[in-house]
C-alpha cells in the first residue's frame, strides 16, 4: 500500500489532535486546527460555528464523551487544497460514523466541515 499524500497524513494527524482532550479544552490549540469557516453538524443533528464550538469547548458546557476511540480513519486528496477523512467513533458505548473536509491555508491544513451520524450494530441494526 502507498503512502498517503501530505495532504491525507496532514489532516488524519489535525483529526487525531483534536481527538485530544488538552486540545479541545484550549482555545489556543483549537484555533491553530479549525478553519475560521469551520461548520459542523453533530450527532443530534445540530449545526455548530467555530466560535461556538470553540465557546461550548472551553466553557465545558459541551458534553464530555469520556475516553474516545477512533477506528477506520482514512483519507483522499480531492483536489490540492482538500482532503476527506472518513472514520467512526466509540464512546460510553456509543458509535458514530464521522466525516471531516481539510482545506489547505497559508497557516497549514485546518477542519473546514465536520458531521457525525451515530449509528448501531448488531440486532438492534436490524430492526
Amino acid at each position: 500500500m502507498s503512502e498517503p499524500s501530505p495532504g491525507v497524513a496532514a489532516a488524519v494527524e489535525g483529526e487525531l489532535r483534536l481527538l485530544d482532550p488538552l486540545v479541545r479544552a484550549s482555545t489556543e490549540l483549537l484555533v491553530q486546527v479549525l478553519h475560521p469557516d469551520f461548520h459542523e453538524v453533530d450527532t443530534a443533528g445540530r449545526h455548530w460555528d467555530r466560535d461556538t464550538v470553540i465557546t461550548s469547548l472551553i466553557s465545558g458546557r459541551a458534553p464530555r464523551p469520556g475516553p474516545l476511540t477512533a477506528s477506520l480513519m482514512r483519507g483522499v486528496q480531492l483536489a490540492d487544497e482538500l482532503v476527506h477523512v472518513t472514520f467512526d467513533t466509540e464512546a460510553r458505548g456509543k458509535r458514530a460514523h464521522r466525516s471531516s473536509l481539510w482545506r489547505l491555508t497559508a497557516a497549514g491544513w485546518l477542519l473546514y466541515y465536520h458531521q457525525a451520524t451515530p449509528f448501531v450494530t448488531g440486532p438492534a441494526a436490524d430492526e
